[in-house]
């Protein structure tokens, strides 16, 4: 399957009025390295021709090895990495380069990373660490932004109690609870989900996955769930995008995907693939 094919084999056009909340056409991030000449730097592509879309209610997988480019392909999606070439379109708009627009992107498309305790300040207690983003914006009083943490606490499984402690006060699995929940407090339309279980254990792993799979169901949320895993990628897709080298390989709907894979590397992937998550 080519790479600059814009739409998923098997998937139908999208013709809600209000359009994907992220499109990408034909993107391509090429990064010079430090080898070769001045006027001829060598390159590579980290992002070679990727297009595709994401609505609200959907969950996107994007899989694919170390070094395949899927990390990229996230710093793209959530305006942090130019791209060398193509278009990046937020509800169907270029990005623009403003304060204003930064913010307006910063309220429609959250990051989950895959370590919390690097994305949580240690000094903050969760408290403060939920408040924050509602104080930049400038969102509601002091006490309405308390009943919004307390209500996001409670929306990802933790007790109020939690809102009191320091990131290196709980475990793994809850502090990526309370960066779930950070990411939903400007209630965005899209999640765009790193690697967010990679450094759990198994049990804890499922009590993540799960959990936001319950907040996309409940919010409407789009979710994009980048792994190296394509056991975790098939848990939770309605649709995957397989990279190798910084192209898609592969990409359509989940089920057709698994049942019908045409690029070897994703068969290979496949079949190395272990039963259980």
């Amino acid at each position: 399957m080519s790479a600059q094919d814009a739409r998923p084999r098997g998937a139908a056009r999208d013709d809600r009025g209000d359009g994907p909340v992220i499109e990408l056409r034909d993107v391509h991030v090429v990064h010079r390295l430090r080898t070769g000449s001045l006027l001829h730097p060598d390159t590579i592509r980290a992002v070679d021709g990727i297009s595709l879309s994401v609505d609200r209610g959907q969950v996107l997988g994007i899989v694919g090895e170390s070094g395949s480019g899927k990390s990229t392909l996230a710093r793209v999606m959530t305006g942090l990495q130019k791209v060398t070439s193509g278009e990046v379109l937020f509800h169907g708009a270029a990005l623009g380069r403003s304060r204003a627009a930064r913010r307006e992107l910063g309220r429609t498309i959250s990051v989950v990373f895959q370590d919390p305790a690097t994305a949580l300040n240690p000094r903050l207690v969760v408290r403060e660490a939920l408040m924050d983003p509602l104080r930049v914006h400038g969102i509601g009083t002091e006490k309405e932004r308390l009943e919004r943490v307390t209500e996001l606490i409670h929306q990802v499984g933790l007790p109020v109690s939690a809102l009191d402690v320091l990131p290196r006060q709980i475990s793994g699995g809850q502090r990526q609870r309370v960066a779930i929940a950070r990411a939903l407090t400007l209630r965005p339309d899209v999640i765009v989900a790193d690697e967010p279980t990679s450094a759990l254990d198994v049990s804890v792993r499922a009590q993540v996955l799960n959990l936001l799979m319950d907040l996309k169901a409940e919010l409407g949320l789009g979710l994009v769930f980048i792994s190296h895993d394509i056991s975790t990628v098939r848990f939770v897709s309605d649709e995957i995008l397989v990279m190798n080298r910084g192209r898609a390989v592969e990409h359509g709907p989940a089920a057709q995907v698994f049942a019908d894979a045409e690029d070897p590397y994703t068969r290979s992937l496949l079949a190395a693939a272990p039963t259980l998550l």
